[in-house]
């Protein structure tokens, strides 16, 4: 219990695409791009898929996932997106925090959904924020 196990020969799990449910998909697919800097992949009835980086998340009107979904997201240098999401207009909840685990940041989406973006924390003492 609680070991890691070893690396299969094969790996079974491709990916993790975490499904947000919304109100509206346009207002959504354009928070994304816009504030966030995601691209529309795909669009099909109430359905989308938007990237960044070659990692994606999907978005649903009305009927898969729940409102209020939190999300954390490893990022290589937080502190560039940061400045990046206030410059969009992002909705930034809080300020940037230095954690043990990780330096990062919350953003909410119109739909309630918490996005933890995150980065090496800083070592230097005199950084707490």
């Amino acid at each position: 219990m609680g070991t890691v196990s070893q690396e299969p020969a094969s790996k079974m799990i491709e990916n993790v695409v975490p499904i947000l449910n919304v109100k509206d998909l346009s207002v959504s697919l354009s928070y994304y791009e816009q504030a966030l800097g995601f691209t529309e992949d795909w669009t099909t009835g109430d359905f989308a898929c938007v990237s960044r980086d070659r990692h994606c998340l999907y978005i649903c009107e009305g009927n898969q996932g729940n409102p209020g979904t939190w999300i954390w997201i490893g990022v290589e240098d937080v502190d560039k997106l940061y400045q990046e999401c206030l410059a969009n207009g992002a909705e930034i909840d809080g300020e940037m925090v230095n954690n043990p685990w990780a330096r990062e940041f919350r953003v909410a989406d119109p739909d309630g959904h918490m996005i933890r973006f995150g980065g090496e924390p800083q070592t230097d003492p005199d950084h707490t924020t």
